[in-house]
Parts: structure tokens; sequence; C-alpha cells
């Protein structure tokens, strides 16, 4: 008992914890590295012989080294055009559709909630459906427009598509939007901003995280497209990355495995370092749209 007669409080050893607390480490260690361990393959088989990628497929270490050779002939590319033509492919289009597709979301979402006008909801409830629509049924009528266009077998076919704005990006902003109080408005009315002058000077700043969350699922999103390019582009000096990996393996001839982990490992860099630099934005811009609304 203490001075004032209230009991001792009692002394719990930490050790008693140690075997629930190692155990619950281990299986984390354990999921982490089920998570990771197709990357480390993929990175593993990378630097493999051809002829051991799939016969000693469970180890992670190569008996052979051969990652010069993957490395270089993956770099040369197929049928004469270099794996840098296709890199910067994915690059052009991923950047011009993930700027030009994130500022027409942007300038959508500001337009449904911060402007009055007539079946504004019903417009934005029309803008929502469409996240019900499976991408591929769009590739059809856009097909025929851009034919009509003359844009097929061009860059700007891969880019269009996403220029545009998504519902997806619209509704994120939007939710961000709602959240900042209306007296924004209010003053820079009375400062004599239009409306284009608030979007750009004061709306733009303060959603900088959902803009950032919108640009890295943008840039993710073009550049692993496959099926787009696979309808849109036959000439090969106009691929993107995910079209050119197809063209290392062909079951009538020769497959360069090799080539293709190597330049699979090469096409992960560019989203992994774009991640990894806006990673706070990602998760800033997240919490704070969900948060809000």
């Amino acid at each position: 008992m203490t001075a004032k007669g209230m009991p001792a409080p009692r002394i719990v050893s930490k050790s008693k914890g140690l075997p629930g607390s190692m155990l619950f480490h281990a299986v984390c260690l354990a999921l982490g590295f089920l998570m990771v361990y197709p990357l480390l393959w993929l990175l593993a088989s990378s630097m493999k012989n051809g002829s051991e990628i799939f016969t000693t497929a469970l180890s992670l270490w190569p008996k052979t080294w051969a990652v010069f050779e993957n490395y270089s002939s993956g770099w040369r590319g197929i049928g004469g055009v270099g794996f840098e033509t296709f890199m910067l492919n994915s690059l052009i289009v991923s950047v011009v559709g993930t700027v030009l597709g994130v500022a027409s979301s942007l300038m959508a979402a500001y337009a449904f909630t911060r402007i009055k006008f007539r079946l504004s909801g019903f417009w934005f409830a029309c803008v929502m459906a469409t996240l019900m629509i499976p991408g591929q049924v769009m590739v059809v009528p856009q097909y025929i427009i851009f034919r009509a266009l003359g844009i097929i077998n061009t860059l700007v076919s891969l880019a269009a598509p996403w220029m545009f704005g998504s519902a997806f990006f619209i509704f994120l902003i939007a939710q961000f939007f709602r959240g900042l109080p209306i007296e924004l408005d209010e003053a820079a009315e009375m400062d004599g901003c239009g409306k284009i002058s608030t979007l750009i000077l004061i709306y733009l700043p303060l959603s900088a995280p959902a803009a950032a969350t919108s640009c890295i699922f943008s840039f993710y999103w073009i550049w692993q497209d496959f099926f787009q390019p696979l309808i849109f582009i036959n000439d090969p000096k106009k691929f993107t990355v995910p079209l050119a990996l197809n063209l290392y393996t062909d079951p009538n001839s020769y497959s360069n495995y090799g080539g293709l982990f190597a330049m699979s490992v090469v096409s992960l860099l560019p989203v992994v370092l774009f991640f990894i630099l806006f990673q706070k934005h990602l998760v800033e811009g997240i919490a704070t749209t969900g948060l809000k609304g």
C-alpha cells in the first residue's frame, strides 16, 4: 500500500509480451515477402541465362550471371527499333495525357462545386455514372472517331482518350473542393477575381494534394495501358512499352526471355521513381479527400 492507502501499481514484465510480438513480426515478414516475391523473381530472372530462367524458377540466385547480355540485348529492341524509342513514346503519352487530363478534371470539378448552373446535380450524376462503363466498351467508338480525324497510328490517338478528364478524378477533386469554405470565393470576388482567376490563384494551390494524387494514378494507368495501343497503333516505331514487351516473345521463333525480363525491370523504374517522389502527396490527398465532403 502507498502512503495514501492506494494499492501500489503492478509492474508487468515486458518479456511476457515478447513471444506475441515476435510472432506478429514473423507473420508480417512472411506476408511482406510473399508480396514482393514476384518483383524479386522478376529482378532475379533479368540476371539469369535464358535456359536457366524456367529450369530454376524457384531460385532467386542465378547460377550463371547474364546481366550484361540480357540488358544489352533487351535495350537494342526489336526489328531495329531500340527500347529507348518505346520508353520515349510511353513518356510522351503519359505526361501529355496526365497533365491535360488532370487539368480538365480540375476545371470540371470546380464547375460542379463552385459554379451554379441549371441541372448541375443531374450532369454530375451522369458523369459519375460513366464510372460503371468499362473502358474497353469505348474503344470502338473512339477508333471510329480517330479514324475520321486521321490520327490513327499516331501518339495523339493514345493520349486523346485521357486528355479530357476522368470521372474518378472529377469526383476526387470535387470532394476536396467541397471541403473548402465558400468564403474563399466571396473574398476573391471582392478582390475582383473572376471564375478563372479564382480557380488558378486560389483553388489550384489549395488542391495540390488532390491534384498530385490524380497525377500519380493517371500516370500509372496510362503507362501500363496495353489494350488501346494494341488497337490504335500498328507502326513498331510508335509502340509504347507494354506493347513493345510483347514483341520479345514469339511462339513461332526465338523468344528473348532474358531481354523481356530485363526491360520489364527498366520499364518499372519511371513508375517507381514517380511514386517515391510523390508518395507524400498521394497519402495526403487520399486522406484529406476522404474526410471532406
